[in-house]
């Protein structure tokens, strides 16, 4: 009887074991986690509920778009896919960020505009309010003509000076 020496007997297990160990799949490796579902869903508002964010929505329906996320990111599908499957699907209004175009453009232009608007008119009235100040007159004391007036004042000089 011929016998094998114990190194290629423990080598002969360990392939073995390598061999059958379960191999993970490719759905298995590219499951996407809930923070990567949360992210883009985010960034979408439930088409059934006004003003809730999908990723904190707790309707059925949002259960069932968020899984509708989790597939297509598991098929491979970007962010900006899966955000234009659902504008396609429910309309721009389900954007959490309106896309800069065309009306919704106004709201990316208005308020920096406003802001420099009212910065440029207040630094304006700023100059304008520092110059009447520079240029005015020097006041004059006006002397009372009612006698009352004048004792007053005559009393409050001495009582000073």
């Amino acid at each position: 009887m011929h016998k094998t020496p114990p190194f290629l007997s423990i080598l002969a297990v360990l392939l073995l074991v390598i061999l059958l160990a379960p191999v993970p799949t490719a759905a298995q490796g590219n499951e996407p986690t809930d923070d990567e579902v949360n992210a883009i869903a985010k960034q979408l508002y439930c088409p059934v509920c006004e003003n809730i964010p999908l990723d904190v929505c707790p309707t059925q329906a949002c259960r069932q778009w968020r899984e509708t996320i989790r597939e297509k990111l598991a098929a491979g599908w970007s962010e900006e896919q899966i955000k234009q499957y659902f504008v396609e699907q429910y309309g721009a209004s389900v954007l959490a960020t309106p896309p800069a175009k065309g009306i919704n453009l106004l709201v990316y232009i208005l308020p920096p505009a406003a802001f420099l608007a009212g910065a440029f008119i207040l630094l304006r009235t700023l100059r304008s309010w520092r110059q009447a100040t520079i240029q005015a007159e020097p006041v004059v004391p006006v002397q009372p003509e009612d006698p009352y007036i004048a004792r007053l004042e005559k009393e409050l000089r001495r009582r000073d000076g």
